[in-house]
């Protein structure tokens, strides 16, 4: 026998050691999650290289977000996770004739984004009845919008291209009672949407100055990309 053939088995036969929520089918978290990095491209469409790929990184995300999980069996879990993210940051991200000179202004960016994750889970044979390991992965809608605003002006989404991605996670539930459990978990995932926006005025006030504002709708790209760490309350049925 092929030390594959033996880890398979080991894997689908060793569900029996243990019951995947101590008895129960549901599990409801409500999760806290930080997310290391995300980036804004700024003119994803330019035909210059350098300013195609010219970003206004955003740090520290937090979001909150709720998942419910049903167990298929004593080993596998199919889950529905739902997030709201929504970060914003000044930067100097937008150039404007002011008073016959070009000058640089500082405007808050950010995004609004709510993916849409369907999951599957595998119970890893080392777990307890105190500690759940598992494994996971599965398929993401993502859908969002670009935000900015400079002085009293801000922008509207005029058509945004939602996304689709894939993710994967690993994490661990710790039981605090029979139906309460705190969950830790690590996942990697990139979403990623362009929006096109325009402004909703011709122009704005800052620091004293009537600064003009494009007419033309723009495209903006964002793209989440920093390892996701989720801390939350799983209450189970």
């Amino acid at each position: 026998m092929t030390k594959i053939t033996l880890l398979l088995i080991l894997l689908f036969t060793g569900s029996d050691l243990f019951c995947q929520y101590n008895g129960h089918n549901f599990s409801v978290s409500l999760n806290g999650l930080y997310t290391t990095s995300g980036s804004i491209f700024l003119n994803p469409n330019s035909n210059d290289i350098v300013l195609r790929n010219e970003t206004f990184d955003i740090d520290d995300i937090l979001d909150y977000g709720i998942e419910v999980r049903y167990g298929l069996g004593e080993s596998f879990i199919i889950g529905l996770n739902v997030e709201y993210i929504k970060q914003t940051a000044k930067g100097p991200n937008f150039s404007a004739p002011i008073e016959n000179t070009f000058a640089t202004i500082i405007v808050e960016d950010g995004f609004l984004l709510i993916p849409l994750e369907v999951s599957a889970y595998y119970l890893l044979p080392f777990s307890t009845e105190d500690f759940k390991f598992s494994m996971g992965g599965g398929l993401a809608y993502y859908n969002g919008e670009f935000i900015r605003k400079i002085g009293d002006a801000e922008i509207t989404n005029v058509d945004k291209q939602a996304a689709f991605g894939i993710h994967v996670s690993v994490g661990m539930d710790y039981m605090l009672r029979n139906n309460v459990a705190i969950n830790f978990s690590m996942k990697f995932r990139d979403p990623q949407l362009t929006v096109k926006s325009k402004y909703s005025k011709q122009d704005t006030m800052y620091e004293g100055h009537i600064v003009p504002l494009p007419e033309k709708p723009f495209d903006t790209k964002i793209d989440i990309n920093g390892v996701t760490f989720v801390l939350g309350i799983a209450f189970q049925i």
